[in-house]
């Protein structure tokens, strides 16, 4: 199962993230690296990653122009990350482009359907008119038309997003809590176990690892 397991390394300090990226080794599938780390050390966090053998989920989000996103995710594909994401609320167009700068088996272009620290109340505030489900059932679709390899989507919506898409499109599940777990600021959740059983391809988490004293115990364990 552990190769199923994406661990996110949030943190801002180089050697911390590559410290865990040590501590994990042989435990995680890839290592997701996001805003934050991106920003506090660029480009060459992921290079220095995916040098030492590491896969890489580089988790920006683009969400853009189709012009500007396609030109971001052409970049991260020169960097070697495995996983690509963008926001499948860019719309098509963007969608469609990121996708020619992401050729089919040079790596995995995902689209983020809704947040899962955003419940009903938030997405209404913000003007959604459907639900969580319903508007993570619509991007859904929308981005496996553009041609994307699959969606990124709180564990809640697995089952839908499976019936709706099929068994070969890509399903990557961040908000992962066990029963012990804090959930934090995530609102949307479920145990890795049981995401997987429910359909999806791969499990994003992090605190509950990266906090830990024995972040690779902790790996092994959210399967338990």
């Amino acid at each position: 199962m552990k190769e199923r397991l994406v661990v996110a390394l949030d943190r801002s300090s180089r050697d911390e993230i590559l410290a865990l990226a040590n501590a994990l080794h042989g435990a995680a599938g890839m290592l997701k690296i996001g805003l934050q780390a991106y920003v506090a050390n660029g480009p060459s966090i992921v290079r220095a990653l995916v040098d030492r053998g590491e896969k890489v989920f580089l988790d920006l989000k683009f969400h853009d122009i189709p012009n500007t996103a396609s030109h971001a995710v052409a970049e991260a594909r020169k960097l070697g990350a495995s996983i690509v994401n963008v926001h499948a609320s860019g719309g098509a167009a963007m969608m469609r482009a990121c996708r020619d700068a992401m050729p089919r088996g040079e790596g995995l272009l995902l689209g983020v359907t809704i947040l899962t620290s955003l419940g009903d109340d938030d997405l209404a505030a913000v003007g959604y008119r459907d639900d969580s489900e319903a508007s993570v059932l619509r991007l859904a679709r929308l981005a496996q038309d553009a041609g994307l390899d699959g969606v990124v989507a709180s564990p809640r919506e697995i089952a839908a997003i499976r019936k709706a898409c099929g068994s070969d499109f890509i399903i990557m599940t961040p908000g992962i809590r066990g029963a012990a777990d804090e959930s934090d600021d995530q609102k949307r959740t479920m145990s890795a176990s049981a995401a997987v059983a429910t359909g999806a391809n791969y499990v994003v988490v992090g605190r509950p690892i990266t906090e830990a004293s024995d972040p690779h115990a902790a790996a092994a364990a959210v399967w338990g």
